[in-house]
């Protein structure tokens, strides 16, 4: 039986579509909704410890899935992430002070550039877990592949370059610097095929298997068919 909706749930969704109604459709509301689905369903094959008949902890879990991206750094004015629309909204909503601070704890923590090096978050809670994996999981696979393509000619980027060769050791300043010339290939390399060793769930890892072979199938099939030998 599906989980019914709270009334704050649906007017979250209702913010989303109207937040990020103008992006491109790497970071749309649709991807919001795909994070929010596959985060209900990791916390319901995870653990018993997220009751879902409640609303307690689930509820943190949808509203951080939903409006995870709203203040994206890669949409905002100043390039810096921003979280102050969703505190606004979330205090509207009469959401008690100590789940607001757990949800905007999990946007401010969750994206890849603050494990750029591959060291992941070691003080993450349990509902972070479950948000973060499941919009890294929307990042990778076949719906990876498509937002990858998607957002690289959002910003012009070239499809390939053999002589633009991937970053190495990046810094969390390195990713997040966009000015430098680049290739959607690159960015499997960069970060997408690193996606699947920092899932920090059981049902994250497992799933990201998956959808981590068919990018590298993808990507051998690019390649082959790059340089004409497919």
């Amino acid at each position: 039986m599906e989980r019914e909706k709270s009334p704050m749930v649906r007017n979250a969704e209702k913010l989303v579509v109207e937040m990020m109604a103008r992006r491109d459709a790497s970071h749309d509301a649709s991807h919001a909704f795909r994070v929010h689905d596959l985060a209900l369903s990791l916390a319901k094959e995870e653990c018993s410890d997220l009751d879902p008949s409640s609303n307690g902890d689930l509820e943190i879990v949808e509203l951080a899935a939903l409006l995870h991206d709203i203040g994206d750094y890669k949409y905002t004015k100043d390039c810096v992430e921003d979280t102050s629309i969703v505190e606004k909204f979330l205090m509207e909503q009469g959401l008690e002070e100590s789940k607001i601070e757990k949800i905007l704890a999990i946007i401010e923590k969750m994206g890849f550039s603050k494990e750029v090096s591959q060291r992941p978050v070691s003080d993450s809670f349990l509902e972070f877990r479950i948000v973060q994996d499941a919009d890294r999981l929307d990042a990778i696979g076949a719906i990876g592949i498509a937002r990858c393509f998607t957002y690289g000619g959002s910003k012009s980027q070239v499809l390939h370059d053999p002589e633009i060769l991937p970053r190495q050791d990046l810094s969390k300043e390195d990713y997040m610097n966009k000015d430098g010339k680049q290739t959607t290939i690159n960015h499997f390399h960069e970060k997408l095929l690193k996606l699947k060793d920092l899932m920090k769930t059981k049902a994250g890892k497992r799933r990201a298997e998956k959808r981590h072979k068919f990018m590298q199938d993808f990507l051998a099939e690019f390649c082959e068919e790059w340089s004409g030998r497919a």
